[in-house]
């Protein structure tokens, strides 16, 4: 594939057309309540938690996700072939015509190349679904002894997650909004820290490399001087969105246009981080 200049018109012309960002919160604090503050029709959300109850009313739409291989289908159809790839693995030219045949008059692929948001509810759940695919692989036996093996397993997940997120990362004209649990872990000495929660270490390490944005939602409360601080019994959402910041979340802002911590609003929080 001959590659080509982008000049800079062309960058800026297409800088609010996608960023990729990667959310995580604890489980109740409203992270998939975030599709409201986005368009409905321009939004779809990739559904693998079953977890549309509290925004049964929202009027966009849905695909529910019971497997990774399904995921890995709607991946490439989203992102095209990947030109990089052998040409008979997944995500290659052969593979996209194959899941172009296969949902031929759904209207899933005329769908999916209409809408520019692609909201993933969640991350975490897609980690699960591919332990289980990676368990079923010969990676995950062992040739010695005929018995599985789990570091085969965990590494084959780390490697498919990672190219399925890096796959839809570069989808063209795609933002793509990963969410996922945020695990807060205590240590034997009494120090806490706060964590994606992932099956397997590789996704989690590689992930804040990957996209564009990493954010954290939490609940926090005014102190004294009115300041945010975190508070796990409050009720006031916020999303923390700058690496450094004093409550010891994951984040990372790469447009850096956002502060510390910004209201729950995926729509003008996309608005703030692609304005020219």
């Amino acid at each position: 594939m001959a590659v080509r200049i982008i000049t800079a018109d062309e960058r800026l012309s297409s800088a609010g057309n996608k960023t990729s960002v990667a959310i995580f919160g604890q489980p109740g604090v409203g992270k998939t309540s975030l599709l409201k503050t986005l368009p409905p029709d321009k939004t779809v959300c990739l559904d693998l938690e079953a977890g549309m109850k509290s925004v049964q009313d929202w009027p966009g739409a849905s695909i529910p996700v019971r497997s990774f291989g399904d995921f890995r289908d709607l991946a490439v159809l989203i992102g095209g072939p990947d030109p990089a790839v052998d040409p008979n693995a997944f995500y290659s030219t052969q593979h996209f015509q194959h899941v172009r045949s296969v949902y031929a008059g759904t209207g899933i692929e005329e769908f999916l190349a209409s809408v520019p948001v692609v909201f993933v509810d969640s991350i975490t759940d897609l980690t699960r679904q591919a332990m289980a695919y990676a368990k079923q692989q010969p990676e995950a036996v062992s040739d010695r002894t005929g018995k599985p093996d789990i570091r085969g397993a965990y590494g084959l997940l780390g490697r498919e997650v990672i190219q399925a997120l890096k796959h839809l990362q570069h989808a063209q004209g795609k933002t793509v909004i990963f969410v996922g649990v945020l695990e807060k872990v205590t240590d034997d000495f009494n120090a806490t820290t706060w964590q994606p929660q992932m099956e397997g270490s590789k996704a989690g390490r590689e992930l804040p490399g990957i996209v564009d944005q990493v954010i954290s939602m939490h609940l926090f409360s005014h102190d004294a001087d009115g300041n945010w601080e975190l508070n796990e019994k409050a009720t006031e959402r916020r999303l923390v969105c700058c690496s450094g910041n004093p409550y010891g979340l994951p984040a990372k802002d790469r447009s850096g246009r956002l502060d510390v911590t910004e209201p729950p609003d995926l729509g003008a929080l996309l608005a703030k981080i692609n304005r020219i």
